[in-house]
């Protein structure tokens, strides 16, 4: 039922053929932008998830420097991939990844290695100043942005605090047909393994995996659906389920400004952590623009602007950031935990309860997504 190739260029340590291939395919049924070879100095590219190139977040960039950013966005990290497997060199200066799909950035030859001092890792808290997936062998590859914490996402009027604090919430009767799916293998599985009692959730033998897959099967009475971002936005607000593993305060974030009672724990077994990265394409067409808006992006106002993003707001790594959203938006800073002293929102952190997100280690990057979708077919 599961793939168990082990060559190395099958693992997330390296770029397969297949995985090429594949990615090669999916950017060609994909609408690609229409960037002409021939660009103006003045023009900064960028490939991102959704709302980066908006003008709450980059307008003030694009005024201070009187340049135009454009955009293309994806939904994924195998559709950048793909994307940039189909895109000609010099078609985007900037990369907005996953800090998981760095390390493929670099193999591929995606991404140029940049220079630590020109961005301010003085600023960043300790935890995040050598972020391990953004460097190999002593050399930077990308620059974090932002980042959050994915447990459990509940609707308040179904479920207690108390109830949401373990995993084990998701077999209860009263979410028989009302739990929802995020549809993206790595979250959720990542989640059920920590349920499972791994300490690394992917970095696992090919029992434990098994045994993981076999535990998610499972939980299919319960479901209700597969969503994409407006998927379970629309299915959380409206009731149609109430409770979603490995998503965050990037979904319900953004319903509670709506209004909804809905909130995310981090459960006891322990919780993910995403983060969203900054690199310059290998051959941008601009790289001294881009280099421009990482710096711009991880100042203070930049960093106020992506916490605050209206698509979905985020977690900040440096203090300043910390700082300028409490002197400009003090009710933000506090709603998200980003104060200084006693609990903050990097308290989970520190406290060993938080496990960052990666591909699998043990496994293939296609064994984990074959199995997701054997999941959804059952």
């Amino acid at each position: 039922m599961f793939s168990t190739d082990s060559s190395k260029d099958q693992h997330s340590g390296g770029v397969s053929r297949r995985r090429f291939l594949q990615w090669s395919a999916a950017a060609g049924a994909a609408a690609m932008l229409p960037f002409g070879m021939a660009r103006a100095r003045n023009e900064l590219t960028m490939l991102s998830w959704y709302g980066h190139a908006e003008p709450e977040v980059i307008g003030a960039f694009e005024e201070k420097y009187n340049v135009k950013v454009r955009a293309k966005y994806y939904v994924g990290g195998d559709q950048m991939l793909a994307l940039l497997a189909q895109s000609p060199p010099g078609t985007y200066d900037v990369i907005l990844s996953d800090a998981e799909f760095v390390e493929q950035l670099r193999i591929a030859n995606y991404v140029e290695r940049l220079d630590p001092s020109d961005y301010p890792f003085d600023d960043y808290f300790a935890e995040f100043q050598e972020y391990p997936a953004h460097w190999h062998e002593g050399d930077l590859y990308s620059v974090m942005l932002r980042f959050g914490y994915l447990g459990l996402s509940y609707n308040r009027d179904v479920l207690s605090a108390s109830e949401a604090s373990s995993y084990a919430a998701m077999w209860a009767d009263k979410l028989r047909g009302r739990l929802g799916h995020f549809d993206w293998y790595l979250p959720n599985y990542g989640c059920i393994s920590l349920y499972e009692g791994n300490p690394a959730p992917f970095d696992i033998d090919q029992p434990t995996w098994e045994a993981v897959a076999a535990r998610t099967r499972t939980l299919k009475p319960q479901v209700a659906g597969y969503f994409d971002y407006g998927g379970v936005l629309g299915s959380l607000r409206s009731g149609q389920v109430a409770a979603v593993p490995g998503i965050g305060d990037w979904i319900t974030g953004v319903l509670q400004r709506d209004g909804a009672n809905v909130d995310t724990a981090i459960p006891e077994e322990g919780g993910l952590q995403w983060t969203e990265s900054l690199s310059i394409a290998r051959n941008a067409s601009n790289p001294e623009l881009a280099k421009q808006f990482i710096q711009y992006m991880t100042s203070p106002e930049g960093q106020v602007r992506t916490a605050t993003m209206k698509a979905y707001p985020a977690l900040l790594p440096t203090r300043s950031g910390w700082e300028a959203l409490n002197r400009v938006n003090p009710d933000e800073a506090k709603r998200q935990g980003m104060v200084f002293g006693a609990r903050n929102a990097l308290t989970l952190l520190r406290e060993g309860r938080i496990t960052p997100r990666r591909l699998p280690v043990q496994q293939s990057i296609e064994t984990w997504n074959e199995a997701w979708s054997s999941y959804k077919n059952l």
